[in-house]
């Protein structure tokens, strides 16, 4: 084992605000650094390039395993990674918390990025653990797309109208049904309970 101790990095934040920027960029420095890195992200995001790298909004991109659930994280790994990057976290099941644990016991410094909350304004899945159990954590924001402030919530539009707060959680998409919106103008409507 390396001398280094490990630590947990968590990127979060609004769709559109740099998380996969920042996590390519925190990598390809480890890589620099001469640090063996592996990638991984759940196999559920398969936009742009597809399922086999990273790529962020601005076409940025690296290589990563995509994996069905985070349990392959642990028998997927090469021998002397000292950097692990998840993307997408906010995907993978429960499972991922001990592992990061694992990882981090081990000496491996593990980053992550996700979305920390859904398209609701509510704390998405795992990631409100994995914040609070963080050595470090970069909270980003985007612009909001109706008044140009700060951008922290993800906004899913359906049609160009705003989604339904019972509307299905996870949906996966891009610019096409997603916008950074700020506190004021992030809109989730309930259908009504009166029935016509």
């Amino acid at each position: 084992m390396d001398s280094h101790f490990g630590r947990l990095e968590v990127i979060c934040g609004s769709m559109f605000c740099g998380k996969s920027e920042e996590l390519i960029r925190r990598l390809r420095r480890a890589v620099i650094a001469k640090q063996k890195i592996q990638v991984f992200k759940p196999v559920i995001d398969d936009r742009y390039s597809g399922v086999q790298k990273v790529t962020s909004h601005s076409g940025n991109q690296i290589d990563c395993m995509p994996l069905e659930n985070s349990s392959k994280i642990l028998t997927s790994l090469e021998p002397d990674v000292t950097v692990v990057g998840i993307d997408e976290a906010q995907f993978f099941d429960a499972e991922l918390l001990p592992i990061v644990d694992d990882l981090v016991n081990r000496g491996i410094r593990v980053i992550v990025a996700g979305l920390d909350m859904d398209f609701r304004g509510e704390p998405f899945g795992i990631m409100p653990i994995l914040l609070a159990k963080a050595e470090v954590v970069d909270k980003l924001q985007a612009i909001c797309m109706v008044c140009g402030e700060t951008g922290t919530r993800t906004q899913r539009l359906v049609n160009g109208v705003p989604a339904y707060y019972d509307d299905p959680v996870v949906i996966v998409g891009a610019a096409e049904m997603y916008e950074a919106r700020c506190r004021i103008h992030h809109q989730v409507p309930r259908r009504s309970s009166v029935a016509n």
